[in-house]
């Protein structure tokens, strides 16, 4: 089903370029044929429909051409973090049962470590690196081989099959596989175009890396859309912004923390992003500060703020966030959400709604076509999130009068001080008001009096010497003058760090600062 998305791309416009990494650039018809070389390849390897197909690859064209020939041959493409460690790999490619594995040179020490362990993989595949000290290994150019297009594969492929299994962070145990079918992809793919006003022609960052739903949507709005797709296989902001310039990119799909870089940059000023003029963040919420910020010195004429997750895409969309900072809108193209009664152990009723203006967990409908049906033999996780056909997120939101949702955190990250709830995205967005405040991360530590106490992680800026001007004290003095902020909610203790920790998305990894 999605497969022929890129066979129609390239016979409506086989000269428009699909992709560019680096020097390697290509058309929709050099792209489709060599899709089609490789797909052949796999079938000749003995793979077949429903086998799962480990890609161990950054945002590279082998990574793009890898996902394409799964969909061609009803193969789950299954990628994982390129980072991770040989237990993580092992793991991962053992609970999918995959049948083969895609590496590259970033990711061939974890590959090769792991392979002892994993004896249903039959076919191990190394894309770039030289092959010839890895016995029993293919390279990948050798699947791609010859200039002919033999034409797409004989197979067919379902809307109800499954099409990719992403792993979730594990941020809470081991990584759950997430299946997701064609239909589900496809419509996911569809929503994003609607909802982030994308159009024919767009060009997009590759940043978001492809293991990772975010970067997936990107790749496959744009061969919707016969849209190029930038890669940026290893992040850094000053490149990212020069290839925002050089290669006219129109539309950006990135998590805040990575917004924060680009607009971090000292000369950013003295690039011309004039042609970046559609812009859409999910991941996490973004602060009123930095959504200035960014308006300012990108000035785009749309500007998204997306909530959804890797198990139903969409949970709700913002197209005013210039308008009204932090907010997260209301349900997508698809989907219909209502926000419950936050409960810690699970066991909440999707019927249990609040009152607008109270704060509960958001909760989504499992009917939309870009929801999963359930976690890959994972009930224990299924029981935790699917009740009578709603997928309870996590999210604690409330609405405004208006009807548009604010995410204030997670269920598990409320913290209970001396008897009230505190949020602690409510109270970071007062702290990265303050002009010396980089970042800041809130959380509750043990507290024998009160419970839990409000504790923020900050980073402050720091002066061209590598001093920091920034003490609690004065922290402390500017949360009790704030407006419209609450006394009791302000934090008790500070923590000035050099970094917080993210994930290899930029994802604030909140959980690790509970850690002793």
């Amino acid at each position: 089903m999605l497969a022929r998305a890129l066979t129609v791309a390239a016979g409506r416009a086989p000269a428009a370029e699909a992709i560019a990494d680096g020097g390697r650039r290509a058309t929709y018809r050099a792209l489709e044929a060599r899709v089609n070389r490789v797909a052949a390849s796999l079938a000749r390897l003995g793979l077949v429909r429903g086998e799962h197909v480990v890609i161990l690859l950054k945002n590279r064209e082998e990574h793009v051409v890898t996902y394409w020939a799964c969909q061609k041959l009803g193969l789950v493409a299954t990628p994982l973090n390129w980072r991770y460690s040989e237990g993580e790999v092992r793991f991962c490619a053992d609970d999918a049962d995959g049948v083969a594995v895609v590496f590259e040179a970033a990711s061939r020490a974890a590959a090769e470590a792991a392979r002892p362990a994993l004896p249903r993989v039959r076919h191990w595949i190394c894309a770039g690196a030289a092959t010839d000290t890895l016995p029993d290994t293919l390279a990948f150019e050798t699947l791609a081989a010859g200039s002919d297009d033999p034409g797409p594969p004989d197979v067919r492929v379902a809307e109800g099959d499954v099409s990719i299994m992403l792993y979730t962070s594990g941020t809470t145990g081991r990584p759950k596989g997430v299946p997701r079918t064609h239909r589900a992809e496809a419509s996911a793919a569809l929503a994003h175009i609607v909802q982030s006003r994308n159009a024919f022609g767009e060009r997009t960052l590759g940043a978001m890396p492809l293991y990772h739903t975010m970067g997936v949507r990107s790749m496959l709005a744009m061969a919707l859309l016969n849209g190029a797709l930038i890669c940026l296989p290893d992040w850094s902001a000053a490149v990212a912004a020069g290839l925002l310039q050089d290669m006219r990119v129109s539309a950006l799909y990135l998590v805040p923390t990575l917004y924060h870089d680009l607009v971090s940059l000292p000369d950013i000023g003295r690039y011309h992003l004039g042609t970046v003029t559609k812009l859409g963040y999910a991941g996490a919420p973004m602060t009123s500060t930095l959504t200035r910020r960014v308006a300012e010195v990108f000035r785009p004429h749309v500007f998204v703020n997306h909530l959804g997750s890797t198990e139903v895409y969409t949970f709700t969309v913002c197209d005013r966030v210039l308008d009204k900072p932090t907010c997260a809108g209301r349900s997508g193209l698809f989907g219909r959400s209502r926000i419950v009664r936050a409960d810690p152990e699970r066991k909440g009723s999707p019927d249990d709604v609040v009152a607008r203006g109270e704060t509960g967990e958001l909760i989504v409908a499992l009917d939309s076509p870009e929801a999963f049906s359930g976690y890959w033999r994972r009930p224990d996780a299924d029981a935790r999130a699917l009740r009578e056909g709603w997928y309870f997120t996590g999210d604690l939101a409330w609405e405004d009068d208006e009807g548009d949702l604010y995410t204030v955190g997670r269920v598990d990250d409320m913290i209970i001080t001396g008897g009230e709830n505190v949020y602690p995205t409510e109270v970071e967005d007062v702290l990265v008001r303050h002009p010396q405040v980089q970042e800041a991360c809130v959380v509750g530590l043990p507290d024998e009096r009160l419970g839990q106490m409000v504790t923020a992680f900050v980073v402050p800026r720091r002066a061209h010497d590598g001093t920091a001007m920034l003490s609690a004290e004065d922290l402390d003095r500017f949360c009790r003058e704030a407006r419209d902020f609450a006394s009791f909610k302000r934090p008790r203790r500070y923590e000035f760090v050099a970094a917080l920790p993210k994930s290899p998305t930029g994802k604030l990894l909140r959980r690790r600062l509970l850690e002793p």
